[in-house]
């Protein structure tokens, strides 16, 4: 997750004319990329664009895994059983962020307790073992994983080049054939000229854009926030050679003083239900399935951000750190289904 305000139009189309003033000038859009055809990843790519359709994505980090002063404290697998019991009802589709420290559990419980789609995020695809374990997930559950995110805000973070990314994905895809490959990117990274060579490469784009770093938020109502996210996937369609599904967006519960809360919360998913029902193209994931307290001392939680405690990391969670509903998850109906 990052803290990035927008260098386009879309915001302009987003905000209400009182608000214009604040935003920055347009960019030049990006060259369409020349798109990759891989016809064996068919399958997978179908079965995502149907967990898109009707199924409900929640992006998910253990309960259990603690990270401090680049210390991980390893996810307990009953602690993730856990986890995904409560989210089941709920969500029937999940996005996760490591294949390691204890992520190496989460497929096999997924499957357990009948997961329609998983994502697998490799943090580092760098990491020998890391990947490993994500290839070993996929090919051990074929019809669970639908797709791997090799790195989170790499490019943003400049922990890699687009050219040395897009090579990792063609060693990737000599692995996994058949297993749709992307990454993950604050949304105007896609748009930089150079990145357009690796989005050839890519089977589907996760993104993340979040309303609240814009310098507009504070003073909008949560239908212009939802609006902008719908703008945002406008802007990337042209730059896509699969689905798009939104990774990261939505308003974290406090500190109060900021003016978050559980209703603003759920009034935004309320307002993005409406602008974006699921598609096969076009989706968003909840963020997140819970809390993560950590997250609000962590120095690389928010890449970007000034030094600090940003006290609303700690709290995008539809459900607290206890596993608790906050008022958004409550308001969402059931999945029908098995659970």
């Amino acid at each position: 997750m990052v803290r990035v305000v927008i260098n386009s139009r879309t915001a302009a189309l987003a905000a209400p004319v009182a608000l214009l003033l604040l935003l920055p000038a347009p960019k030049v859009a990006a060259t369409p990329p020349q798109c990759a055809r891989n016809p064996a990843v068919l399958p997978a790519t179908t079965r995502l664009r149907a967990a898109l359709t009707d199924g409900r994505f929640v992006a998910y980090e253990p309960t259990s895994l603690r990270v401090s002063d680049g210390r991980v404290t390893p996810a307990d697998p009953e602690s993730i059983r856990a986890d995904l019991r409560v989210l089941r009802p709920k969500f029937d589709a999940l996005i996760t962020y490591s294949a390691n420290h204890g992520a190496e559990s989460i497929a096999g419980v997924a499957a357990s307790l009948k997961f329609r789609a998983l994502i697998i995020g490799v943090w580092d695809p760098a990491d020998n073992v890391e990947l490993a374990a994500a290839v070993a997930a996929a090919r051990r559950y074929p019809q669970l994983v639908v797709g791997l995110s090799l790195g989170n805000e790499m490019l943003f973070s400049h922990r890699i080049s687009p050219a040395a990314l897009a090579a990792l994905v063609a060693r990737v895809r000599a692995q996994l054939p058949v297993t749709a490959l992307a990454t993950t990117e604050p949304f105007h990274v896609y748009h930089q000229p150079e990145v357009a060579p690796l989005l050839g490469q890519l089977d589907f784009l996760l993104v993340n854009a979040h309303p609240i770093f814009q310098p507009w938020f504070h003073q909008a109502t949560d239908d212009t926030a939802a609006q902008f996210v719908v703008n945002v996937l406008a802007e990337l369609a042209p730059l896509a050679c699969g689905p798009i599904l939104v990774k990261e967006t939505g308003v974290p519960t406090a500190p109060t003083s900021a003016g978050f809360s559980e209703a603003r919360q759920a009034s935004f998913y309320r307002a993005l239900r409406v602008h974006l029902p699921p598609g096969a193209e076009r989706a968003f994931a909840y963020f997140a399935a819970f809390d993560a307290p950590w997250r609000a001392y962590d120095a690389i939680a928010v890449p970007g951000a000034a030094p600090g405690v940003h006290p609303e990391e700690a709290h995008w969670g539809l459900y607290d750190a206890e596993r608790r509903p906050k008022q958004a998850a409550r308001e969402l109906p059931a999945l029908s289904g098995e659970h």
